[in-house]
Parts: C-alpha cells; sequence; structure tokens
C-alpha cells in the first residue's frame, strides 16, 4: 500500500489518466488529476440539479391532483441531488482488471470507477461516480490481497473541509506488495466528531457490507458491542434496500425506530447525505400513540414489567372476545309483506364459526350483517323468490339486522378497554385468570380508577396495550422494512407493537444485550424475534470495534461478567495510548470543581465533548457550568465549532457517540437504577461513548466490578 501527499505520485497512469493528462491546462500529477475530476463531477452534479428544476410539467399531467404529485417528485428529486459542500462527492477508485462481467479469457481491457455517495454521470450520460450500492462498487468493501476480486488498484482519498487533499493506493493485485492497514481509512474513523451522525459509506468494512446488502426477503439481527458500527450498518442498510428495491419500498413504507428523539436528531442527517429523504424515523411510543391520548403518567417498575409481559396479549384477547354475546331470541327480517325469521341456534352457529375463525374483531364484526343476511336469502329462495346480491346487501344494512349485530357484536374502543381492566378489578381478574398471578393482577390496577379516557394518566407502557388491542379490533398496516435500533431496551410487548409495523415486510434489529438498561430487557435474541414475529431472522455479530478505543473498551469490559457473562467483549481494532484516565478519588466537595476542570482541559482537544452524569446529578452540572461562564449543550442539540459541549443525562446517552468523554461519579450512575445489573449496564453504555478518550472522576469507591 502507498500513500500519497499531493507532492507524491508512484502512479503508473491508465489509459484514461493519460489522455486527461495530455489535455492542454491539465496538471499531470495524479492528485491534480483527481481533483479536476472533482470539479468536473461536482459540475455535472449540478448539470443534473439544473435539468430537473428546469422541467416543465404544465402540459404533461391531467389534473391539478397529478401536477402536485409529480412536482412533489420532482422537489424530492432536486433535494437528492443537492452538492453538499463538506461531503466528498467520491471518496474511492477501483481499476479493474477486466470489464465487469466480462469472460475473463477474453482479456477484455478493465475499466476504472469512483466510488461515491450517489451516481453522478456527464451530458452524454456517462458515469463519472458510481453509486456506493451499485454491484460494481462492492469489491470496494469486499476485496482483499487473499482475494483481490479482479481489483488491479483501489485507491482511497483523504479530504479536508470537503477539498481532496490525499490518496492511498493498494494494488491487490500485485503479489509483491503487502497487505496494510489503510491509514486513511483510519483516519476517517478518528475524524472529529461535530454535529449530528456521519454516514459511515467511505469505512464500510467486508463483515459490514454483508449484512448491509443482504437480501430484502429476509429479516436480520445484528448484536453489536459498542462501536462495532451497528447503527450505522442498519441505516446504510435501509439506503442499499432503497437502491435495489426503490419501487417495492416507495409503496409499501420504510421506517427508523430508534430508543428516543436525541437518537433519532442525532442519526437523521445519514440517511438525506445518501440521497435518501423519503424514511421516516420513530420511537416505539411515536408508533403507538393515539389522538387524544397523552402520556401523563409512569409506572413503578414491578408494574411495566408486567405491563410489557408478551402475556397481556392473551388478556386483552379474551378482554375483547368477551363482548360478543350469544344471542337470546330468534331475529325477525320485515321484507315487504313478509316476514323471515332467523332463530336463535342459527344465529348462534353463525357466531361460533366466525369466533372459530379467530380473525380480527372488527373483521368479524363487518361479516357478521352479510352472513345473517345469507342466511335470510336462502329462506326467500325456498320460498320460490329469486334475490340477488343487492337484496342482501338491503338486508345487511336494515335496522333489525343492525340491532342484532349490536347486541351480539358490539363495537369496542381499544382504550376504553384497556380503562377498565386497569379499573376494574373483577374484570381483570376475570380474563386474566390463569395468566397473570393475584400479585401481578394487583399491580397492574389502578389505585385511584380514572373516570374517563381523556382523563387518565396513561403511561408509555399503557399505550402499548391499548395499541394491541386496537389489533385485535383492526389490522395494522403493515410497512415493507423496518429498522429496529436499541432493540434489547424493548419489552415483549413492544416488541410486538413493532412486529405488527412489518408483518408483510422484513426487519433490521439492532441491538446489545450488554446495554440493556430497562428492568425488562431482552434476556436473548430468540425470545424477542419471537415477539417480533420474525423467529427466523438471521443472527449476526459484529466483534471488531472501530469507534471505541481499546484501552477504554476493554476498561469497560471488565463489567461484562456481571452485566451478560459468555457476551464476548468487543475487540477494538484502534490502540489510542493516554485514551484514559481514570483519575483518584477526590473528596464530594470538590467533585463538581474536578469535572469542570476536566471539561475545560477536554476543551482543549480538536472535536466534541460529553459531559455525562447520573440523572440526579445534571441539575448541580448545568448551575456549576453556568456559574462558570461554559455554554453546554442538551442531547440532540447540534455541536457547533463554537458550542461543543453536551451535558448528557446517563439515561439519555444511548447510541450517542463523543470524541472526549467525562464521565462524573460512576457509584451515582449504578445508584440510579431500580438493581444492581441494570445500574451497571447503565455504566457499561456510559463508559462506551467516547472515540478519542475517556477521563472518569469520582468520589464515591468505584463499583467492584470495575476493581
Amino acid at each position: 500500500m502507498s500513500a500519497h501527499a499531493p507532492e507524491a505520485d508512484s502512479e503508473t497512469p491508465t489509459k484514461t489518466e493519460t489522455e486527461t493528462a495530455t489535455d492542454p491546462g491539465t496538471a499531470t500529477h495524479p492528485l491534480a488529476r483527481e481533483q479536476a475530476h472533482l470539479t468536473a463531477s461536482r459540475a455535472a452534479l449540478r448539470a443534473m440539479r439544473e435539468d430537473v428544476e428546469a422541467l416543465d410539467i404544465r402540459d404533461v399531467t391531467a389534473n391539478w391532483v397529478n401536477a402536485v404529485v409529480l412536482q412533489a417528485q420532482i422537489d424530492d428529486r432536486i433535494k437528492a441531488l443537492a452538492d453538499l459542500a463538506h461531503t466528498p462527492l467520491f471518496f474511492g477508485r477501483l481499476n479493474y482488471l477486466h470489464a465487469p462481467g466480462a469472460d475473463l479469457a477474453e482479456g477484455a481491457e478493465g475499466e476504472q470507477f469512483y466510488i461515491g455517495r450517489r451516481h453522478v454521470h456527464d451530458a452524454d450520460g456517462d458515469p463519472m461516480v458510481i453509486d456506493w450500492r451499485a454491484p460494481v462498487s462492492q469489491p470496494f468493501y469486499r476485496a482483499s490481497k487473499n482475494d483481490p476480486q479482479d481489483i488491479a488498484l483501489r485507491r482511497r482519498f483523504g479530504y479536508t473541509g470537503g477539498e481532496l487533499t490525499a490518496y492511498e493506493d493498494e494494488h491487490l493485485s500485485d503479489p509483491s506488495e503487502a497487505a496494510a492497514v489503510s491509514k486513511l481509512l483510519q483516519q476517517e474513523i478518528e475524524r472529529p466528531r461535530v454535529g449530528p451522525m456521519r454516514d459511515i459509506v467511505a469505512t464500510i468494512q467486508p463483515e459490514q457490507d454483508e449484512i448491509v446488502r443482504s437480501g430484502l426477503s429476509g429479516s436480520v439481527c445484528v448484536q453489536g458491542g459498542p462501536g462495532t458500527g451497528k447503527t450505522a450498518v442498519g441505516l446504510h442498510r435501509v439506503a442499499y434496500l432503497l437502491y435495489a428495491h426503490r419501487e417495492r419500498l416507495a409503496r409499501t413504507g420504510t421506517l427508523v425506530i430508534g430508543p428516543n428523539r436525541s437518537f433519532l436528531h442525532y442519526i437523521e442527517q445519514v440517511l438525506p447525505a445518501l440521497g435518501e429523504l423519503e424514511v421516516k424515523q420513530a420511537t416505539v411510543e411515536d408508533l403507538v400513540s393515539r389522538d387524544g391520548l397523552e402520556i401523563r403518567g409512569a409506572d413503578a417498575a414491578a408494574t411495566a414489567v408486567v405491563k410489557g409481559d408478551a402475556r397481556m396479549a392473551e388478556v386483552l384477547r379474551r378482554a375483547v372476545r368477551s363482548h360478543v354475546t350469544p344471542p337470546a331470541e330468534p331475529l325477525m327480517v320485515v321484507r315487504g309483506s313478509r316476514r323471515w325469521r332467523v332463530p336463535a341456534y342459527e344465529l348462534e352457529e353463525i357466531v361460533a364459526e366466525l369466533l372459530d375463525r379467530d380473525i380480527r374483531y372488527g373483521a368479524a364484526r363487518d361479516a357478521l350483517p352479510q352472513r345473517i343476511a345469507h342466511t335470510v336469502l336462502v329462506r326467500m329462495e325456498q320460498a320460490g323468490e329469486a334475490p340477488d346480491d343487492r337484496v342482501q346487501d338491503s338486508v345487511a344494512r336494515g335496522a333489525a339486522v343492525k340491532a342484532a349485530v349490536k347486541a351480539m357484536w358490539p363495537a369496542v374502543d381499544p382504550a376504553k378497554l384497556v380503562l377498565r381492566l386497569l379499573s376494574d378489578r373483577e374484570f381483570l381478574a376475570e380474563h386474566a385468570q390463569g395468566v397473570l398471578s393475584a400479585d401481578e393482577q394487583e399491580l397492574l390496577l389502578w389505585a385511584k380508577p380514572f373516570r374517563s379516557v381523556k382523563s387518565a394518566k396513561w403511561s408509555a407502557a399503557d399505550l402499548v396495550l391499548i395499541d394491541e388491542a386496537a389489533d385485535l379490533v383492526e389490522r395494522t398496516h403493515s410497512l415493507g422494512h423496518v429498522v429496529l435500533d436499541e432493540a434489547q431496551d424493548l419489552s415483549p410487548m413492544q416488541y410486538r407493537a413493532v412486529g405488527r409495523r412489518c408483518t408483510t415486510g422484513s426487519a433490521t434489529v439492532l441491538g446489545d444485550l450488554a446495554q440493556g438498561t430497562t428492568p425488562w430487557a431482552t434476556r436473548g435474541w430468540d425470545e424477542a424475534l419471537a415477539h417480533l414475529g420474525k423467529p427466523d431472522a438471521v443472527l449476526e455479530e459484529l466483534t471488531a470495534g472501530f469507534r471505541v478505543p481499546r484501552e477504554v473498551i476493554a476498561y469497560a469490559s471488565r463489567l461484562l461478567p456481571s452485566i451478560s457473562p459468555g457476551l464476548a467483549p468487543v475487540s477494538s481494532v484502534r490502540e489510542t495510548p493516554g485514551s484514559l484516565v481514570v483519575a483518584p478519588a477526590v473528596d464530594p466537595s470538590d467533585l463538581t470543581a474536578a469535572v469542570l476542570n476536566a471539561c475545560r482541559a477536554s476543551l482543549g482537544h480538536e472535536g466534541s465533548i460529553g459531559l455525562i452524569a447520573a440523572d440526579a446529578r445534571i441539575p448541580e452540572l448545568a448551575k456549576a457550568l453556568e456559574a462558570a461562564g461554559t455554554a453546554y449543550l442538551s442531547p440532540g442539540e447540534e455541536t457547533t465549532a463554537q458550542s461543543r459541549l453536551t451535558l448528557v443525562p446517563a439515561s439519555l446517552a444511548k447510541g450517542l457517540e463523543y470524541d472526549y468523554v467525562v464521565l462524573d461519579e460512576p457509584a451515582a450512575i449504578v445508584a440510579g437504577e431500580p438493581d444492581e445489573r441494570t445500574g451497571l449496564r447503565r455504566l457499561y453504555v456510559c463508559l462506551t461513548r467516547a472515540v478519542s478518550g475517556l477521563t472518569l472522576l469520582h468520589a464515591d469507591p468505584l463499583p467492584a466490578a470495575l476493581a
């Protein structure tokens, strides 16, 4: 491998490069030629955008509705073709020995491709930059000295502020050149993090690429420790699937689900940077939200565990079906001068058949009037009449049939049903018998029942129950693909809520069992995938760490035997001497001052700074920062060159990353959770947020598991 600054050149020019170099006014230096190609590619992208902006749709649409839809599509295309000044248009180049797809025996001359974030072509339609998702780009991520995949040269580019400043070559098919670690690749991984999360399209590793390019039909579960890039892999998988199956996913939709709003704000720019604007993002709370219902209450941990248990699905199913009442008397339908009688036992048979089919409550309720009307039509035909479908529909809509349906199969309001379960001891006991214990039922009941759906102080877990009940009544719309991040923190009922959104589609599940910080955290992926409705999902494990320095991840991994026995620790590829500082214990009265000093020292470095502390310590630290005149941000707010320090409650640290982290009082983080294991898992999360350096300060003794 050879690395090149502007003054170096060990490259043998290809035919194309020789032609470019001989053009008048063009420098012969390889870096100058690459800079020229970048300039030309940006001009071509600008021309592509101008072509779309110039489209006149006035004479090509039949009506104003079509015009609005087409204009929206054009606007999205214009946004997708935006040239982001500080984002490299291409980051690599491949020189093939032979033309891709050609018979190697024919000796077809190789081709050269620039690999970038999106496709760019010139005025003649010839590609200047190839989309990283195209099949021809795959060797950029997977080719190696052992498996060159017909690649003669792989070139990586280095950028500074969007300007191409260096390149690095690997001659993969040259047996005389030894394999080496890419310095540009490592520099890109270690580049300071200011602003929201960025894409990893230039640094995707072979094991990550296999997950990214896996097919749409199957679901994938990725177990990955801190810094293994599982979130980025999930987002790039969405981008790849949209490239490979755009028409299908345009119809069915895609969704990224994250743990909280701060996390979603942090990742929201990744897909637009890749030209994908249509992917929606939400939390589980967003999925199950309903008009008129607000989360105004909170459950004790023990109550939340029961509400999140998968057994609640059976309790709700029983409660919904309990509204069905067998008929007590026959039905009389009047048509003109004739009266048609349907005996009670026949009505009961119809109801029983619908119950046995176990279709959704609402669908069965819609089918019941037609079933009754069909029975009446049979009576008419037996009497010599010749009724048709219009007569059957008329009977089904008649007042007598409507009244019978209302009595036998009344409408069910999901929120009112859950309100009754949580308020009515006898109703709950009837439907939880043999499913929940008496103590568990007691945990579910409100101490002071609410009078109405609107006045109730619903918790987050309550809305998940309402969502389950709603699906028992009417089918939830299914999307084509769902990405679920930080999945280890979901309860079984939350998994069911997500699974309902992809019953006919596929899912990418991302998580780390060691980072489960809820009392109901996932115990194993097999169980979680079963609740999600994807038991056949392929389980992949990422163990190579690229974000967290080796010294930091090794220190945090001391907690693994206590929080997730048997889970393989992350093996970081980055060794950064001095990246971990565990300060000696200080006097409690001096802790806050020591933390502020550590923040000032960290601000002397380039990049973002995260001050992470137990939630209970946040007010004191915020007050101290304000008194010291040190500006700080809240999680989710975008860091800038002028404001780089973020004050992060431990409960919101998951999924975030900072160049340098100052960690305040680990013992307080552990103590802030309901039990020690959950507290140690929360601490594990906080310890692994640093990209370049971690400073740990404490007054209380460190947890024994860290010793």
